[in-house]
This record gives structure tokens, C-alpha cells and sequence, in this order.
């Protein structure tokens, strides 16, 4: 959809002087136009865009993290409770239609023949692989999009089909269509494969160099990404569309995922303002304690769980102890009323590592390629193994510490793997909740009225249950739609509606039926 151009500090900071010895200074030049912006400085502005949408309050935090029940609300918890506000939509719709629309102009520069030998200097890399690059990045916020809305409005570069209008600006098209799930799945999947191929022609040549702040230009690295992304959307389409699913895992593998931790997608944040993590902004530099983990996880990863009795040594890491030195969880889905009984200094906070400022958000890793490849392989238990050791290296557990937690887990099955899987993607919120919707698992979430608390408060003998506010009592399948959409785009908002379901949060979406 298309939003008026804005661009972060960052980019306005960026040095035009390149640009400044290539521009005949007797035309009429208009300095905001992105034509005057060279495409390192727009990829680190979209790139930072990505992850403080995806991984920001309105996306995760305060939404997706609290649906998987890993983070509990220590105050203010009618969020847990599935009372989500319109203004989370708006936020987080606008911040990725921008970013789209910034990688829409890399994507012209480097095609529009008055410019795309321009933005090749200064080692930017060809045109063909920056283009590739952006497409990989407008994949994972339309992915987003669409998990987290339904039906989108949605643009391709590989595609012409009528239904794909966002982002249209030569004439403006404020009112584009909601594609459907069906098609930006395929086309995800095809844009994907066809950057890919083009990165792995050049697979020795970096491309934007240090402003990629993921992978620091490496075309083949970008590769990997693109195809191991092709592993996690196939699987989407397992049971919707079997050929494509095969078809694209194969090719997908052939060509290259990835085999190690050395291979995830890391966007790493910095230690100064304004460019800390989510998680910190949210918390620290707003001073606020909002969030702790969740009871059901917490259990789970104490070996409480009688599906996984075993204490995992991630504990540590992923959490905090609390004011006495224990790791306790918050139970999930408290009122108000109820959650003063459980302050902060009572349950275990997030841990220092993705508490930190400078923490790097996770777009994809080699154990969930791991997870997806024993579901490929029929819940293979060396690609199970594969992916829980990965992920409790990349949390820095020891080496004797992962075999010993390795020899006395379940053997590999859909459980096993997709409660393993569950925890590999704490801090990946959507993703985790994504995966729940498609498969139902972990099967242990807190649904209406189960019992998230009994025990002693003050003396006195209590029991909560769980009562969302909203919704049909289990897990939300969506968010709404940003409220704006029915006054700028009612026709085509109301054709979406009519198509997917009512503008619900119980609405389930397509690619999870």
C-alpha cells in the first residue's frame, strides 16, 4: 500500500556526495525524491524498519509473544487477555508498508536507466543482486503482513498479476486490492526462488557492503536465506498445496540452505540511542517492567511438563532469577486485579542476553531449518537433534551440558520436534505463533477458563482461571485491520472481510485453516 515517503535519521545522515558529482545541478531536482538517496543508505533504513516492526511492542511484544504464551504481562494485562487495540494494527501496518515501499526504490533505481549505473559505485554491488537482496527483505515484511492480517494489499516484482497493487505510484494508487493468502504464498515462493538464483550467480561478490547490517553484503549468505526461507513457506503450503510444497523444498534444498549457525540472519542492534533493540527500548529505556516469562514456559523449560520432563539449559539464558534467586513464571492471562499479587521482583524477567541493547533479532537460524527438514524427513531424529543442538549452542550453553540434555530428551515425533521447535524460536514471536496456528502445537496453551493459578495470596486460599476478554476462548488467529482502512480503502477492506471473515481476532486465516 502505498504511504508517504519518510526516512529514519539514519538515512537523512548518509553522505550524498557520490550522487552530488553525478547530478547536472541546472535541473529541477527535488532533494526529498529518493532518486537523491543511494541505496546503502535505504537498505540499513529498511532493514532497521523490518525488525522494529516485526519485533517491535505492536507486532510482538504486546501481540504475538503473549499469544504463544512465552511472556506473561506483569502489569497492565489486557493485552494477554486478547483485548488488542486498533492502534497496534495502524502501527505496524504502516511501519512495513514504508519499508516496503523503500525497498520498492532500491528496486527502481537499479532498474530506471537514468540511475542504475549510479547506484552501483562505491562498491554497492551490481544492480541484479541489489534488486535480489530487496526482494528477499519485501518477502519477509509481506510475509509478516499477512500473518499477522490475512489478505493484504501486496506487491511483486517477479509478477503482474491484477491482483498485486500495492505500491503502485506511477499513477498513485491509494486504494489497492487485498490480495489473498493463496497468491502471495505462491508468490513469496517465486520471488524467493528467483532472487536466490540470481544471488547465486554471483555468489563471491558482496552487495551493499557494510550497510547490510545482516550479513555484511555476502551474496552467497543471502542465498542460503533465501532458500532456507523457502523451507518455512513451503511448509506453510504442506497440506493446502502438497506439489508446491515438494517442488519448492526440493529445489530449495539442491540449491543450498542452511547448515549451521554461522548461516542465520541476525540483525544486530547497536548500544547507542536510538538504536537499541526492541526489547530494550520497551523496557529500559521507557522504564518499564512489564514483561516476564510466562508460567507455561517456564514449567516447560524446568522439566515440570510431563510431555518434556527434562530441565533444559537454556533456563539460564532465556530468563532471569527472580529477587531470591529462583526462576518462577508469571502465570499468563492474570487481570489486573490479580497480577498485583505477582510484582516484578517475584517472577523471572527476561534474561541479559535478549535484554541487552545491542541484541540481534533473529530473522531465521539453522535449527529452524533443522525442525523443518525431520518434519520433511517424516520426524527424523537426526535432524531433530540436529536443530535442539544448534539452538543450545547458539544460546551459548556448554558443550557437555547440550549432549547431556540431547541424551535424555523423547525420541524425534511431531510433538517432540514441535515443542522443541517452540522453544528454539523464543524471541521469534510471530514466527512461533505462526507455527502454533499451522499445527497446534505445543498442545499445553492456556485456553478460557483453565486454571493459570492456585495457591496462598495473603493468607488465603485462591484459584484464577483464565477469561479472555475477547475472542472464542482459545488462541487468536489475527489482529484486526487497521481502523483507517475503512474511510481510505472501505470498498476493497469490505470485499476482504466478505472474502476471509469478519474482522475478528477468532477470523482463522487461510494458509492455518
Amino acid at each position: 500500500m502505498k504511504t508517504k515517503n519518510r526516512y529514519i535519521l539514519p538515512l537523512l545522515l548518509f553522505p550524498l556526495l557520490v550522487l552530488h558529482s553525478c547530478i547536472d545541478e541546472t535541473l529541477n531536482v527535488d532533494p526529498n525524491r529518493p532518486s537523491s538517496v543511494p541505496t546503502t543508505a535505504l537498505i540499513v533504513t529498511a532493514e532497521k524498519q523490518l525488525l522494529d516492526n516485526v519485533r517491535g511492542e505492536s507486532a510482538s511484544l504486546r501481540s504475538s509473544a503473549l499469544f504463544i504464551q512465552q511472556l506473561s504481562q506483569v502489569t497492565y494485562t489486557s493485552q494477554s487477555r486478547y483485548d488488542i487495540p486498533f492502534s497496534y494494527s495502524a502501527g505496524v501496518w504502516d511501519g512495513l508498508y514504508e519499508m516496503v515501499n523503500n525497498l520498492r526504490e532500491i528496486i527502481q533505481l537499479n532498474s530506471d536507466p537514468s540511475t542504475r549505473e549510479l547506484v552501483t559505485a562505491s562498491g554497492a554491488g551490481r544492480n541484479a543482486t541489489q534488486i535480489a537482496i530487496s526482494r528477499i527483505l519485501k518477502t519477509y515484511a509481506f510475509y509478516a503482513l499477512t500473518d499477522l492480517f490475512g489478505d493484504v494489499p501486496y506487491h511483486s516484482y517477479g509478477s503482474d498479476d491484477a491482483d498485486f497493487e500495492a505500491l503502485q505510484h506511477d499513477p498513485e494508487n491509494i486504494t489497492p486490492r487485498y490480495a489473498s493468502q493463496e497468491k502471495i504464498y505462491a508468490d513469496i515462493l517465486n520471488e524467493l526462488k528467483q532472487a536466490g538464483d540470481t544471488l547465486l550467480r554471483y555468489p563471491s561478490e558482496k552487495t551493499f557492503g557494510t550497510s547490510d547490517i545482516i550479513y555484511g553484503g555476502d551474496n552467497r549468505k543471502w542465498a542460503r536465506f533465501a532458500q532456507s526461507l523457502r523451507l518455512r513457506f513451503a511448509t506453510r503450503l504442506k497440506e493446502k498445496n502438497p506439489g508446491l510444497y515438494q517442488s519448492h523444498f526440493t529445489d530449495a534444498l539442491a540449491k543450498g540452505v542452511f547448515t549451521g549457525n554461522a548461516d542465520n540472519a541476525i540483525y544486530s542492534y547497536a548500544t547507542a540511542s536510538p538504536n537499541e533493540a526492541p526489547y530494550y527500548r520497551a523496557t529500559v529505556t521507557a522504564n518499564r517492567r512489564d514483561f516476564a516469562l510466562s508460567k507455561p514456559f517456564i514449567d516447560l523449560l524446568k522439566g515440570e511438563n510431563p510431555q518434556l520432563p527434562v530441565a533444559d539449559p537454556r533456563l539460564g539464558r532465556y530468563a532471569a532469577p527472580n529477587g531470591v534467586g529462583a526462576f518462577v513464571g508469571l502465570p499468563y492471562g492474570l487481570t489486573e486485579a490479580e497480577s498485583g499479587n505477582f510484582p516484578a521482583t517475584s517472577v523471572s524477567l527476561p534474561g541479559t542476553i535478549y535484554s541487552a541493547p545491542n541484541y540481534g533479532e533473529v530473522l531465521m537460524e539453522y535449527a529452524e531449518v533443522a525442525f523443518l527438514l525431520s518434519e520433511y524427513n517424516n520426524w527424523s531424529q537426526s535432524d531433530y537433534e540436529k536443530g535442539v543442538r544448534a539452538s543450545l549452542e547458539r544460546w551459548g550453553v556448554p558443550a557437555a551440558d547440550v549432549d547431556a540434555y540431547l541424551s535424555a530428551l523423547p525420541p524425534a515425533g511431531q510433538q517432540s520436534v514441535l515443542n522443541q521447535k517452540y522453544i528454539a524460536l523464543f524471541t521469534q514471536f510471530l514466527e512461533g505463533w505462526s507455527d502454533y496456528r499451522r499445527t497446534g502445537f505445543p498442545d499445553f496453551l492456556i485456553q478460557e477458563e483453565d486454571v493459570i493459578f492456585s495457591g496462598v495470596i495473603n493468607g488465603a486460599e485462591v484459584t484464577y482461571r483464565f477469561n479472555p476478554l475477547f475472542g472464542d476462548g482459545g488462541v487468536p488467529s489475527r489482529i484486526y485491520y487497521p481502523v483507517k482502512e475503512q474511510s481510505v480503502n472501505l470498498e476493497n477492506y469490505q470485499a476482504a472481510v466478505a472474502t476471509q471473515g469478519n474482522d475478528v481476532i477468532e477470523t482463522k486465516l487461510w494458509i492455518f485453516k
